[in-house]
């Protein structure tokens, strides 16, 4: 037994379905041998990979129609990475990235239970440099700025591995430290547009939140 409990859901994103295999609740925990705890992950935080959160569907159900083409795409602090499952389904360059230690366990049992081939997963905290990671020309992510500390963190990431011309695609659920993050994108060379949300793409349910894209074009670095 891997001394946490799971469940399996079905979500239909974008009008195709998808099966996710998820923590069962909140509540788990199992971190025997310490690896969590190492990466300065807590036991309140340690389940939070594992859920899906409502502004993951957002994201997925927007990756649905953005244009790929062969843009080289990564997908930053994923958790159960249904974005980069969008984009893996559409034939995309797309690298899932999390520093939780079970991250990529989920991730290919996620990838089996639909049929899909293999993706490029990488550890990515943001707080660590990984070489292995190199330069992106679209960079993604959802509920990523929940800690105060985060907008300045993943900024310095993006900048890290960010294409000279690129493109960010945040969804926020309105959190308090987006200001902050849009002031250090602006920082970094970054233009703005955001598109408020209402709805929850494919349940109807009410979403409080937006999709925040950010271009940058031809910053030498």
């Amino acid at each position: 037994m891997p001394g946490y409990q799971v469940k399996t859901e079905t979500f239909v994103v974008g009008g195709v379905a998808t099966v996710v295999r998820s923590l069962l609740d909140r509540q788990q925990f199992a971190d025997p041998l310490g690896a969590a705890q190492r990466l300065g992950i807590s036991s309140a935080s340690w389940p939070l990979f594992g859920l899906v959160w409502p502004s993951a569907l957002v994201l997925a159900a927007h990756m649905q129609q953005v244009p790929l083409g062969l843009r080289k795409v990564l997908e930053v602090g994923c958790g159960l990475a249904l974005a980069s499952l969008v984009v893996h389904r559409r034939e995309g360059l797309i690298t899932a990235t999390d520093r939780h230690p079970l991250t990529e366990t989920f991730l290919l049992e996620n990838l089996r239970l639909n049929a899909m081939a293999p993706l490029c997963y990488r550890h990515g905290d943001w707080a660590v440099p990984n070489p292995l990671l190199g330069r992106f020309d679209l960079i993604v992510g959802s509920d990523v700025l929940y800690d105060r500390g985060q907008p300045e963190q993943l900024c310095a990431f993006i900048e890290l591995h960010a294409q000279a011309s690129v493109e960010v695609i945040i969804v926020d659920p309105d959190r308090g430290n987006r200001p902050a993050f849009n002031r250090g994108m602006t920082g970094l060379g970054f233009d703005r547009s955001e598109r408020v949300v209402r709805v929850l793409p494919g349940s109807g349910l009410p979403y409080k939140g937006r999709v925040l894209s950010y271009v940058r074009a031809g910053l030498a670095h």
